[in-house]
């Protein structure tokens, strides 16, 4: 399987294309940034690794290179200015995300390409992709809330002090700020998590805002996100590359899930080579399934702003 990672010069993309590297399951991956001396050295930098790590072909190479893609990982993005408004940085990546949608047009891909948007934010711009190209919206999918039920569930172990890969918790809906944090289904070690002593209100919403802000302070304290954010992503690729069904909490445009239509939102999500398989409306609390629904409404609100 052949993936082509535009911005795959940057922190987010390299950490990916390093991370699927190391798992060995695509055979090809291309590196394409517009920087392009930076894509370069980070392809003759993973190429290095080529001998210890796998056998992939790995290069740097323009647009035309996606052409054969059989994934095209869009993580290029800006990041905001001094005293710059959310939604003027919005329209600033909705700009630069139309240029890249506008070159892939260009260089034709595949029609049964999958789309997989990781740049921010990442659910107007999913639903943008399949708008602006009218692509498939089941070959069209977004890292969504995968990253934030990474760091959730990582962080509840921080705070039980419980083995992570046995915590079983997730986030739905926006990847921002109206994520929505889902106790119901919580658990560990197959116990529900809200039955733990001593893990009450308090300790979960303590965790769920650390969730929450994680993105802000990765970026306080080492300039962005990388490493988790590369893991969540090639994650999301192994099932499509090795065509095993996955359920992951990933965004798609939804087609009456919790009545919502045509927003791009995390919900239980089904993957493998075909892109979406099916998705699933969970049994929710009545106010998970509430901020469901806000969030949806929320997302839906801003996508109507921006400068498409």
């Amino acid at each position: 399987m052949k993936v082509s990672i535009i911005g795959g010069g940057g922190r987010v993309g390299s950490n990916a294309a390093f991370a699927l590297q190391c798992a060995g399951i695509v055979s090809e991956i291309h590196i394409l940034d517009a920087n392009e001396q930076m894509a370069a050295g980070e392809a003759l930098d993973l190429i290095h690794g080529t001998s210890v790590a796998g056998d992939q072909r790995i290069y740097a190479g323009n647009y035309e290179k996606c052409a054969d893609a059989d994934l095209v990982c869009i993580t290029a993005g800006l990041r905001r200015k001094p005293d710059e408004s959310r939604l003027d940085l919005i329209n600033r990546n909705v700009a630069l995300f139309k240029q890249i949608l506008d070159s892939l047009k260009t260089a034709g891909l595949k029609k049964d390409a999958i789309i997989f948007v990781v740049s921010n934010p990442v659910d107007v711009l999913t639903r943008l992709a399949i708008d602006y190209l009218n692509w498939d919206p089941a070959r069209t999918i977004g890292l969504g809330t995968q990253l934030d039920t990474a760091r959730f569930r990582s962080l509840i172990a921080l705070e039980t002090g419980l083995p992570p890969s046995q915590i079983k918790a997730m986030i739905l809906g926006e990847h921002g700020d109206s994520m929505v944090p889902i106790w119901s289904s919580a658990t560990v070690g197959g116990m529900p998590l809200i039955k733990l002593p001593g893990f009450n209100g308090a300790v979960q919403e303590r965790v769920f805002q650390r969730t929450k802000t994680s993105g802000a302070e990765a970026i306080k304290l080492k300039g962005g996100a990388g490493w988790a954010v590369g893991l969540t992503i090639a994650e999301v690729i192994h099932p499509i590359a090795l065509n095993q069904p996955k359920l992951l909490p990933i965004s798609s445009q939804l087609s009456g899930e919790y009545g919502i239509r045509r927003t791009c939102s995390s919900v239980p999500t089904l993957i493998d080579r075909r892109g979406v398989v099916s998705r699933h409306a969970i049994e929710l609390w009545p106010r998970e399934e509430s901020a469901m629904v806000a969030s949806a409404k929320a997302l839906d609100a801003t996508y109507a702003q921006v400068q498409k």
